[in-house]
């Protein structure tokens, strides 16, 4: 199979600007990994998308914008295809709707505006691949493990590393309760219901989550193929959260902690990783910086665990 045929990237950094939920390193996050994506791994930089909420931007990544522009990508796609999608933002939990599942969370990232998009979304946007094509997405959010719905667990919560008692430095974690989401759309819509669907389908329409737009019983048409050419590497667990670093005193610059921990091993390591390489380093890094509740993943195919990450060429 031709490999390496296109590279194309879609680059989403959310900081919330001026508002309570406001980050500061996500922005950094996408904008270093784009440097990366053209020095290191032979992307185009016109192929490389970047959606960002700082002052001044055009296209801001609102959750129907950021869909637009994987759905884009997708459509765009050919056998031997390299996709990527790096997210550095705030993630939540939402109570899951599908049967059988009363207790369990689901997966959600948050776009600027809220209009979440869900572990479905992005089971949807996998099975769209063409064979041959392969879709890495690298999420460095809260909740982020299990992000793809139905992708094989490679590296998870059962996957242990020593910890040390290192001092982690000032941080926030990149996740919005959930009480909060929905306190947020209740303001939008004046709504008074705990249902968060019910929410995004007024307010959104046809924008809002596959979750809330199909009923539960044609989710069936979103089942995992098996092996599928989804590829999440999440920055933490679906229990845990996701860090974003405060500036140093010194004036550094602000960054997610999965997402620098990611650059480091990049920079460390100039040959080719396989993807479990690469986040079996990454937890090594995160604990080494004394980041003990912070544990990324692997959700790929068997094959996939051990290809090459992004399908490194050699220059």
């Amino acid at each position: 199979m031709e490999t390496g045929k296109k590279r194309m990237a879609v680059l989403v950094g959310c900081n919330y600007p001026n508002t309570q939920n406001e980050l500061h390193g996500c922005i950094n996050d996408v904008l270093a990994m784009k440097e990366v994506l053209v020095k290191r791994f032979g992307f185009d930089a016109s192929h490389v998308q970047l959606l960002t909420d700082a002052p001044g931007s055009v296209v801001l990544p609102t959750g129907a914008n950021i869909k637009r522009a994987l759905g884009h990508m997708i459509d765009q796609a050919e056998a031997g295809d390299v996709l990527f999608f790096h997210y550095s933002g705030h993630g939540t939990w939402i109570p899951s709707n599908k049967p059988g599942h009363a207790f369990r969370q689901d997966e959600a990232i948050v776009p600027c505006d809220f209009n979440l998009i869900t572990d479905v979304d992005f089971r949807q946007l996998v099975n769209r691949l063409p064979k041959g094509a392969s879709l890495t997405i690298l999420s460095d959010s809260c909740h982020s493990g299990g992000l793809i719905d139905k992708e094989k667990e490679q590296i998870g919560p059962n996957a242990t590393i020593t910890a040390n008692n290192t001092t982690v430095h000032s941080h926030n974690p990149k996740s919005i309760p959930f009480e909060s989401i929905l306190q947020h759309l209740t303001s939008l819509t004046n709504i008074n219901t705990s249902d968060v669907g019910t929410h995004l389908l007024e307010f959104f329409g046809s924008d809002a989550s596959l979750k809330y737009r199909l009923p539960p019983l044609e989710w069936d048409l979103f089942d995992s193929l098996k092996p599928d050419e989804g590829i999440l590497l999440s920055g933490c667990q679906a229990n845990e959260t996701s860090a974003d670093m405060s500036p140093n005193e010194g004036g550094g610059k602000a960054y997610g902690a999965f997402s620098n921990a990611v650059q480091m091993v990049l920079k460390q390591h100039s040959g080719q990783l396989s993807n479990k390489q690469l986040v079996t380093m990454a937890r090594e890094v995160l604990q080494a910086q004394g980041f003990e509740q912070q544990h990324p993943c692997l959700y790929c195919s068997d094959q996939n665990a051990i290809a090459t990450f992004l399908w490194q060429p050699e220059f």
